[in-house]
């Protein structure tokens, strides 16, 4: 009987053991349930929506600069395209030793090494960028370190294959507050909706397989690609002129310097550089802000000695002189307190107005201001365009015509002969094609088409401002500005072969801290336009205070024939006089 009652006892524990296992499992599996029902509801529900939900921005491409380039099959170049290089990230929380990492990455990245070991020491932090636009080769040498939590994402990049050729025309493409990638500076930021385009996007169910499922909710919208931008400027030339350019600022040491080449019958820019300028692909490389900013549109200064063509052209348009008008210049031309002198600080005594430009006498162009007055000087100044934006696509100045526009003497006096008054090398250059085309002044125009994606171009149209002279005057100041490049102070401008219009300019540099003029510091100029019989491009030369000469005619002008001869070759233009050498 006492193993009857053992054996029972024994069965009651196992019963119980058995009941009592199934009552903590089911109040672990309730637990559990709850947890997922209720707690964590939001998490899977979440992840749910993410396996069974397509939310997907669809990204554009952004439209390509391109410039008319005759050595290419295609006859075109981009100047700003696109590649795809690499995102370099981090999972900080799949870091076990971020000292030991960032010790390996360092030397393969530009953020600094404390940057990078904090971002890397992150334990919860599931994503950290620490790099745009690297290349394939970096790519493969920090793969090489098999750093588990390092990782990369393509991303396309914007790419100047020329680098610096025209930065400060395109500008660049950067990151905005939003980390949004925008265009700065240049046709970049003046074009960037046209060139960014329209972001798409796709909203969709999928199925377990992941596949799209056709339900009425779903939405779709395609990116439409960014436009592309042809612009006026001929690839050859913008080379070789910006390469000239770099040339004469290193040869003079001068601070800067700027150029450029149009069409006075369109207003189409055929090249336009600026130094110093910068590479885009490396614009977060810049040290000084201030070489994003295009040095012939944005960067007005006083122009000097060129801007006596524009006082004598008003003279001779209102019958006040004609280029055998003489006066007496003593030397120098009183104004209340003031006194003005030649640049030579000579008294040239009875010259003519031909003479005024040959010589580039001040007193003469104050002269030949004071037969028309002021008032009607001001006029001119506003008629051929300074004072006002020139309406490029482009950020411009307006420059500073505000003295000569308050109509004051002295104000008058030294804006005759191109001080007192700011303007921008782009400026100066439509309205020496105003000479150079009939008295018409022509808005100037840098983007030749714009070429949507659905195959519809946009074709600027060249468009006349106004009539500034008539054509009589055009012709006949053109020929007293030949005279100055035969026999004045801009021979070293001269063509062999060719008869060339221009005229120097040789500017003082205010001091903005004294409010006077530095000593012994000046800007150099040249403009003009070849060949004057037909005209075929205007330019302006600018060296900003080069070091080892004083005046124009030995710094701008030999740039100006320099490369008025190469264009001469180039638009294989036939000479239109013998050849002679000196």
């Amino acid at each position: 009987m006492a193993q009857r009652r053992g054996t029972g006892n024994r069965r009651i524990n196992r019963e119980s053991i058995v009941i009592g296992f199934f009552v903590v499992f089911a109040l672990l599996l309730g637990l559990r349930l709850f947890t997922l029902q209720v707690l964590q509801h939001g998490f899977y529900t979440a992840l749910a929506a993410d396996i069974h939900q397509l939310n997907e921005k669809l990204l554009p491409t952004r439209g390509q600069i391109l410039v008319s380039d005759p050595q290419s099959s295609t006859g075109v170049y981009p100047l700003a395209t696109n590649k795809t290089l690499h995102l370099l990230y981090v999972v900080p929380k799949q870091i076990t030793d971020p000292i030991a990492a960032s010790e390996a990455l360092a030397p393969l990245v530009t953020m600094p090494k404390d940057e990078l070991l904090k971002r890397l020491s992150k334990a919860n932090d599931l994503y950290e960028p620490i790099q745009h636009s690297m290349t394939d080769d970096q790519q493969t040498a920090i793969a090489a370190l098999k750093i588990t939590g390092v990782a990369f994402s393509d991303e396309p990049t914007r790419y100047y294959p020329d680098k610096n050729l025209g930065s400060q025309i395109l500008g660049f493409v950067g990151y905005n507050a939003q980390n949004l990638k925008v265009g700065r500076y240049g046709l970049e930021g003046w074009y960037q909706k046209e060139l960014a385009g329209q972001q798409g996007y796709i909203n969709a169910q999928k199925d377990a397989s992941g596949q799209l499922i056709a339900t009425a909710t779903q939405s779709w919208q395609p990116a439409i690609d960014g436009s592309n931008l042809l612009l006026t400027i001929d690839r050859t030339v913008q080379f070789e002129a910006c390469q000239q350019l770099d040339d004469a600022v290193q040869k003079h040491g001068a601070d800067g310097g700027s150029l450029v080449i149009m069409d006075p019958k369109t207003g189409a820019i055929i090249a336009m550089c600026g130094a110093p300028n910068y590479d885009p692909n490396n614009f977060n490389q810049v040290t000084d802000a201030k070489v994003f900013a295009n040095a012939a549109t944005q960067v007005p200064y006083e122009p000097g000695s060129v801007f006596k063509a524009f006082t004598m052209s008003a003279a001779l348009n209102e019958g006040k002189v004609t280029p055998d008008s003489t006066y007496t210049d003593t030397g120098e031309v009183k104004v209340g307190s003031f006194t003005i002198k030649n640049s030579d600080e000579k008294a040239h005594g009875v010259q003519t107005m031909k003479q005024v430009l040959d010589e580039s006498l001040n007193t003469g162009a104050i002269y030949a201001m004071s037969q028309i007055g002021a008032d009607k000087f001001s006029q001119y100044v506003k008629a051929f365009g300074f004072g006002s934006p020139t309406n490029i696509d482009l950020d411009e100045s307006s420059g500073n015509i505000s003295g000569v526009a308050s109509k004051k003497d002295i104000y008058a006096d030294t804006g005759a002969f191109g001080q007192g008054l700011t303007v921008t090398p782009l400026q100066l250059a439509a309205a020496y094609g105003v000479m150079a085309n009939g008295g018409k002044l022509m808005q100037p125009y840098i983007v030749a088409k714009v070429q949507k994606p659905d195959g519809t171009e946009v074709v600027t149209q060249p468009k006349v401002v106004r009539q500034v002279i008539s054509a009589e005057t055009a012709a006949t100041i053109s020929g007293m500005l030949v005279d100055v490049v035969e026999n004045g102070h801009g021979k070293k401008a001269a063509v062999p072969g060719y008869y060339v219009a221009g005229k120097t300019g040789t500017a003082q540099i205010p001091d903005l801290t004294t409010g006077k003029y530095m000593v012994g510091a000046t800007n150099g100029t040249f403009a003009g336009f070849a060949p004057v019989e037909d005209p075929q491009f205007v330019m302006v030369v600018q060296l900003l205070h080069p070091r080892d000469v004083q005046f124009a005619e030995s710094s701008a002008a030999p740039l100006f024939g320099s490369l008025a001869k190469f264009l001469m070759l180039y638009d294989h233009i036939q000479p239109t006089r013998p050849i002679t050498t000196k």
